[in-house]
């Protein structure tokens, strides 16, 4: 088996080798509440994705030409922000009506493993590779992104105070490489609060759901290691479904015959009301510090079977958007504002 080696001459680790589909297609990313509302509801989407399923399978087959397409499906499920319901009772129901509209689960996996798996700190490992850009203009009055916990993707309005306003006018942010306007976002990565544990006051960091998202993408790709090693390799589960979501690993393989988890690229068939994620999702991988090694071994990849692989993680990523019942907005915490 491809194994991490480490190098003595750079003092790095070597990526051990994944093996790739040409495809990742995510068929649902459902709230804990979207699943408890229903079969019908579940039905609907599902529904509603199947045709995308068969269209993307059938782009990914033209742009190969002569090749028969390795096309894997995901489903995420938010234990994250919620994990109220046990999976004893929702998986197969899931499995079944995916089935029913002529979609096959590939993979399941758990939001909650896009911030913790097998003792790695994911969401800490990747916000310590995000690079901001230099804050122009400001004062020093703002903190630096470490201590925010805020990304945004270009110079925000300058820091004033009070005495300043009154001689200095306001200045609008502005988009880096905007193209006649700004569309300018601020993604809030994650909260901090103080909860009390008997007399003793306790810190607690929740994540936000476009940085999660963003590390679900990461993952899809195939783009993080640690040490040299994957993380958050698929495993099968051969036993009842436990009665906790904690439980499952962070990626469970459905299908034993499945293509590849992680590819070379991806496609998420998502309800619009995720747009707004999304849009933070694509900001947040553009500021990360991608491991060369990694990208590199992906480009390689490609080559021996006669692909182009953009080294640019964001040019490797689509969406379709569909309609859904509702637009549900914050899911524990606000994540991005437009400025």
């Amino acid at each position: 088996m491809n194994t991490a080696t480490y190098s003595e001459e750079t003092g790095q680790y070597r990526p051990r080798q994944l093996q790739l589909s040409h495809l990742s297609i995510e068929v649902g990313h459902f709230y804990m509440e979207d699943l408890l509302k229903g079969k019908d509801r579940i039905r609907a989407q599902f529904k509603r994705v199947a045709p995308w399923v068969a269209a993307a399978t059938t782009a990914a087959a033209v742009e190969l030409g002569n090749v028969k397409p390795r096309v894997s499906t995901c489903f995420l499920v938010d234990d994250y922000f919620g994990n109220d319901t046990s999976p004893a009772t929702i998986v197969d129901m899931v499995i079944s009506i995916a089935t029913e509209c002529g979609i096959t689960i590939d993979y399941l996996a758990r939001e909650a493993g896009c911030y913790v798996v097998d003792s790695v700190l994911l969401a800490e490992t990747v916000v310590a590779r995000l690079l901001p850009e230099p804050p122009v203009g400001t004062n020093g009055s703002r903190p630096p992104l470490s201590e925010s916990g805020w990304l945004c993707n270009g110079e925000r309005s300058p820091d004033t105070d009070s005495e300043a306003m009154l001689v200095q006018p306001w200045r609008a942010p502005v988009q880096f490489g905007k193209r006649n306007h700004s569309i300018f976002l601020d993604i809030e990565l994650w909260k901090d609060t103080t909860e009390r544990d008997g007399n003793k006051p306790v810190s607690r960091r929740t994540w936000s759901c476009p940085l999660l998202a963003s590390i679900w993408h990461l993952l899809r790709l195939g783009m993080l290691r640690y040490y040299g090693e994957p993380v958050a390799e698929p495993q099968q589960w051969d036993a009842d479904w436990p009665q906790r979501w904690g439980d499952l690993p962070a990626v469970t393989q459905l299908n034993p015959r499945a293509a590849p988890f992680a590819a070379f690229r991806s496609t998420s068939i998502l309800p619009h009301s995720y747009l707004e994620i999304e849009h933070a999702v694509d900001i947040i991988l553009n500021h990360f510090d991608i491991d060369e090694a990694v990208v590199e071994q992906v480009i390689e990849r490609g080559r021996r079977e006669s692909l182009t692989i953009p080294r640019e993680i964001t040019s490797r990523i689509s969406h379709v958007f569909i309609d859904d019942f509702d637009s549900p907005k914050d899911h524990g915490m606000s994540n991005a504002d437009p400025g």
